[in-house]
C-alpha cells in the first residue's frame, strides 16, 4: 500500500495525504444523521403546527408546507454548485451548517422569548405577525442550510475514500449503504421521539434538543479538521462546458482527424482525465488542432504517453478492471441495482392495490358493525412496505452512487444535489398526478379519492401507479442499454 494519497487530495495543512492518518471511516464518524434529524422532526410536524399553533386554514398550510419542501428540494442545486466551484465542500458544510443552526436557534427562541411567541396566552385564535414573520424566516434558513449541507457532506465523505487503492475502493462502495442507514436512523428519532416531544410536551423544548444535537455535530466536525481530505474546488465547471460548445460550434465545417489521438488533450495534470469516447462526436471539434494553434504551442494528444487502465490498483497491475466499468467489483453494477429497485417498487405497488382491494371488501362486509376497527390486522400492510423498503435500498444507494461516481470529479456535490432534486421533483409530480387523477375520475363520476379510506379506491391508484413504473422502467431499460459507464485517464505524463 502506498504510504501517500496521490488523488489530487490535500490535507488540513495543504500538503500530500498521508494514507494511514487521513481519510477513510475515521475522518466520518461524526454528523451523520443530524440534519435529517432536523428535517423529519420539522417536516413531520409542520402542517400541524401551521393548523394548530399559527390557526391556517388547511389549504394554506399545504401550500405553505408544499412551498417550503420546493425550496428545500431545490437549493442542493446552488449549495452544489458554489461547494464545487468556489468555497469548497468543507468550507460549504460548515456555512451551511451554521445557517441551518441559525434557523433552528430561531425557531426555539420563537418558543420561549415571550415577545416572540405566538402569544400571550397557552392557546389563541390569532397568533402574532412577529411570530409569522420569525417562524417564517428560522424553517426557510434551515431550507438554505439543507442546500449547502446535505450535497457537500455526502460527498465530501465520499471523498475520504481513493479510488486508486482497493481497500478504501471497497470502503466506499459501502459508503453509501451506510450513509442511508444512519439517515434512516435520523428519519426514525425525527417522526417519532422529537415528533412525540412536539406533540406531547413542548414545541420548544423539541426544537430545543435539534438545536442543541445540530451544535454537537458541528463541534464534533471541525474537531475531526486534521483527519480529512480537501480537494480545491476548480472554479465554475459550467465554464469548460461553455468553451468546448462554442469552439465545436466554431470549428463545425472542420473535418475529424483520422486519428483521436490527434484532437488536443490537456497535458501535465494532476487531475483525472475522462478517455476519449466515440459518443458525442460533433463535441470532437472543439479539439481538433488547427494550424494557428499548434504555432501556439498546442500538442495533439498523441505526443503525450498517456496510461489508461481504468483505475485500476496502483501497486498490481494484474488485477480485473474497475467496478464502475466492469460492475464486478461491485457485485452488482450500479443501473443494474437502480433496475433491480424499480422492478422491486413494481411489485410493491401491485401487493399494495391488492391488499387494499381486500381490505375495501372487509369494510363493505362490516360496513354495518359499529366496532371502531376492521377485524383485518394492520399487519398485513407489512409486506408492501417491506418490499417498498427492500426497492429504496436498491434504487436510492444506486442512484447516489450513479450520481456521485459518474460525473466529473469536479462535480461531485452537483452530481448528489442533482439525486436529491430529482428526488424532489419526483415529490412535485406526485401531488400533480394525484390532484390530476382527482380531477378526471371526479367528472367520470366518483373519485378515486374520497372523503376517507372506505369511500376511496386507492387500490385503483395503486395498479395506476405500478403501470406507470412499469413504463417508466420500460423506458429506463432502453436508455441504459445505450449508457456507458465513466472511463478514466490514470495520468498525463509529458514526454
Amino acid at each position: 500500500m502506498l504510504k501517500w494519497v496521490c488523488d489530487s487530495s490535500l490535507d488540513h495543512k495543504g500538503r500530500v495525504p498521508l494514507r494511514s492518518s487521513t481519510g477513510t471511516w475515521k475522518a466520518h464518524s461524526s454528523s451523520l444523521f443530524s440534519e435529517r434529524l432536523s428535517y423529519f422532526a420539522i417536516a413531520t410536524n409542520l402542517i400541524t403546527y401551521l393548523t394548530e399553533v399559527m390557526h391556517e386554514d388547511l389549504t394554506t398550510a399545504a401550500k405553505n408546507v408544499n412551498r417550503w419542501a420546493g425550496v428545500t428540494t431545490i437549493m442542493p442545486l446552488l449549495g452544489g454548485f458554489l461547494a464545487d466551484a468556489y468555497a469548497g465542500r468543507f468550507l460549504m458544510i460548515l456555512l451551511s451548517s451554521s445557517i441551518y443552526l441559525m434557523g433552528l436557534g430561531i425557531l426555539t427562541m420563537s418558543q420561549f422569548i415571550p415577545s416572540w411567541k405566538p402569544c400571550g396566552v397557552a392557546r389563541c385564535v390569532h397568533p402574532r405577525r412577529v411570530h409569522e414573520l420569525i417562524f417564517f424566516i428560522g424553517i426557510y434558513l434551515i431550507s438554505l442550510g439543507t442546500g449547502g449541507h446535505k450535497p457537500s457532506l455526502e460527498s465530501f465523505g465520499a471523498d475520504q475514500f481513493d479510488d486508486d487503492n482497493l481497500e478504501e475502493r471497497k470502503g466506499k462502495m459501502s459508503f453509501f449503504n451506510w450513509w442511508n442507514a444512519a439517515l434512516c436512523c435520523g428519519l426514525v428519532l425525527g417522526v417519532t421521539v422529537v415528533a412525540y416531544v412536539q406533540d406531547n410536551f413542548n414545541w420548544g423544548f423539541a426544537n430545543l434538543i435539534l438545536t442543541v444535537t445540530m451544535i454537537i455535530s458541528i463541534i464534533i466536525f471541525i474537531l475531526g479538521k486534521q483527519f480529512y481530505r480537501y480537494h480545491v474546488p476548480q472554479g465554475s465547471p459550467l465554464t469548460p462546458i461553455l468553451q468546448v460548445l462554442v469552439a465545436a460550434m466554431m470549428k463545425r465545417k472542420l473535418m475529424h482527424p483520422s486519428n483521436p489521438y490527434l484532437l488536443y488533450e490537456v497535458p501535465n495534470t494532476n487531475r483525472r482525465l475522462l478517455c476519449h469516447t466515440n459518443k458525442l462526436r460533433f463535441l470532437d471539434k472543439a479539439c481538433i488542432i488547427e494550424d494557428n494553434e499548434m504555432s501556439e504551442g498546442k500538442k495533439p494528444l498523441g505526443m503525450h504517453s498517456t496510461i489508461c487502465d481504468f483505475l485500476r490498483q496502483t501497486k498490481q497491475h494484474d488485477e480485473p478492471d474497475d467496478g464502475r466499468i466492469t460492475g464486478n467489483e461491485r457485485g452488482i453494477p450500479i443501473l443494474h441495482r437502480v433496475g433491480i429497485g424499480m422492478i422491486i417498487s413494481i411489485l410493491g405497488m401491485v401487493i399494495a392495490a391488492v391488499v387494499e382491494k381486500q381490505r375495501l371488501v372487509v369494510a363493505g362486509r362490516e360496513k354495518g358493525d359499529k366496532a371502531r376497527f376492521l377485524s383485518m390486522s394492520v399487519f398485513w400492510l407489512a409486506p408492501q412496505y417491506l418490499i417498498l423498503g427492500i426497492g429504496d435500498g436498491f434504487t436510492l444507494v444506486g442512484l447516489q452512487e450513479y450520481f456521485y461516481d459518474q460525473v466529473p470529479d469536479s462535480m461531485r456535490s452537483i452530481g448528489i444535489a442533482l439525486y436529491l432534486s430529482v428526488i424532489g421533483v419526483g415529490s412535485f409530480l406526485s401531488s400533480f398526478l394525484i390532484s390530476a387523477v382527482d380531477h378526471v375520475t371526479g367528472k367520470m363520476g366518483a373519485s378515486w379519492f374520497g372523503k376517507d379510506l372506505n369511500s376511496s379506491r386507492l387500490d385503483k391508484f395503486y395498479w395506476l401507479l405500478a403501470a406507470i413504473n412499469a413504463l417508466n422502467f420500460g423506458v429506463y431499460i432502453m436508455l441504459a442499454k445505450r449508457y456507458s459507464y465513466k472511463n478514466l485517464q490514470r495520468n498525463v505524463v509529458n514526454l
